[in-house]
């Protein structure tokens, strides 16, 4: 089962738009650390990098979002970026919708809860209710745009955005769907950054080095990153072709990775999921690791599909922060851009020994842009 990657839309604490994440690459930042606040509700301080979602204002009449949540409207805003990359295609019944999510609404569910708390059962709020539930932004994005085709949200936390292209592979190659409007969206809440002060201790703000296997330097953040997929046989020009999709766990299977690929490593500034790279991925390959422009967030997979796409477009491999390279077990690749026609390989691995893996490649007589 393959998939042509015809539309990109992001957003997260960088900014908005596959162009602004291109810029970031290309510029070397800024990088979370930078981005981050300081979260006055947490009394360990702990910092997270906030979205702006204002722009979902000037392509939504603002009635139509007086109940949108902050999640929902993070998920919006990068579903329309998607179409719009792609040429603003026709929105109908052969539209297939998949939003994957590893923590949900969480303000809204925490709200949520704090009205069952404060007022009971009875007082308890309908509309925070009806946003608290995973699949809202699904439901949101469908109505606002328009979309009557199939609708599913997936959770699987950091395997949801693989678990998500599993399915609309899956949809397209049964015809179920003529296209696909796939991705993930996670935000932050105060109740997040109390988990992770209590789990990881106090955030220092220092440089975020991914692939430190004995230093905790995850910074908390939010965003979304969505995806137009089309059948392999439309032969559209797009950012190119997703090969294949594999989901696995470690103690039955190692990951199997192209021999021919950039590796993308979805390592997030746990020193627990490092150590399973420095494991699991072959030394002497050419790896990546760009987690420190996005941040640390289940969802952060899509990102590293949006960046391979715009690799495979732009034939070139963007430079890393250099502090994500310093004093790590694993070989990478210089921080200078260097050129790239191969494949791309985005590889997660989670603490839980498992791992998504997710392969792009350039589409055949596609001459690029």
């Amino acid at each position: 089962m393959k998939a042509i990657l015809k539309g990109i839309g992001v957003v997260g604490g960088f900014g908005t738009g596959i162009q602004t994440l291109e810029k970031v690459l290309l510029n070397r930042g800024p990088t979370v650390e930078s981005l981050a606040v300081p979260d006055p509700q947490t009394l360990g301080g702990q910092f997270f990098v906030p979205v702006d979602t204002r722009q979902i204002q000037d392509r939504f009449p603002s009635r139509a979002l007086r109940r949108i949540d902050h999640f929902s409207r993070m998920a919006l805003l990068a579903a329309v970026l998607a179409l719009e990359d792609a040429g603003k295609p026709e929105v109908n019944d052969r539209m297939g919708v998949i939003v994957a999510t590893g923590y949900g609404a969480t303000r809204t569910t925490f709200a949520f809860l704090d009205s069952v708390l404060e007022g009971g059962d009875s007082c308890a709020s309908p509309t925070l209710f009806s946003g608290s539930v995973h699949n809202t932004a699904a439901a949101q994005i469908s109505m606002l745009m328009g979309i009557c085709g199939p609708n599913l949200t997936v959770s699987r936390f950091d395997l949801s955005i693989s678990e998500a292209l599993v399915v609309a592979l899956i949809w397209l190659a049964e015809g179920r769907v003529t296209s696909v409007l796939v991705g993930g969206v996670d935000e932050w809440c105060p109740v997040l950054s109390h988990c992770y002060h209590r789990f990881f201790g106090k955030n220092d703000l220092s440089p975020m080095r991914p692939l430190d296997p004995d230093r905790q330097s995850a910074v908390v953040a939010e965003g979304a990153a969505f995806f137009l997929l089309l059948p392999e046989e439309d032969r559209a020009d797009g950012y190119g072709v997703i090969e294949s999709v594999t989901t696995g766990c470690l103690r039955d299977d190692a990951p199997v990775l192209p021999e021919d690929a950039l590796i993308l490593l979805g390592a997030d500034g746990h020193p627990v999921s490092a150590r399973r790279y420095a494991r699991f991925v072959p030394k002497n390959r050419k790896m990546a690791a760009y987690a420190p422009y996005y941040g640390s967030l289940p969802i952060g997979m899509g990102f590293d599909m949006a960046i391979a796409g715009l690799t495979l477009r732009r034939k070139r491999i963007f430079p890393m922060p250099e502090i994500a390279v310093k004093d790590v077990p694993i070989d990478t690749v210089p921080t200078d851009s260097v050129a790239w026609t191969g494949k791309v390989c985005c590889l997660k691995i989670t603490p839980f020994d498992t791992y998504g893996m997710i392969t792009l490649a350039t589409q055949t007589g596609n001459p690029g842009n």
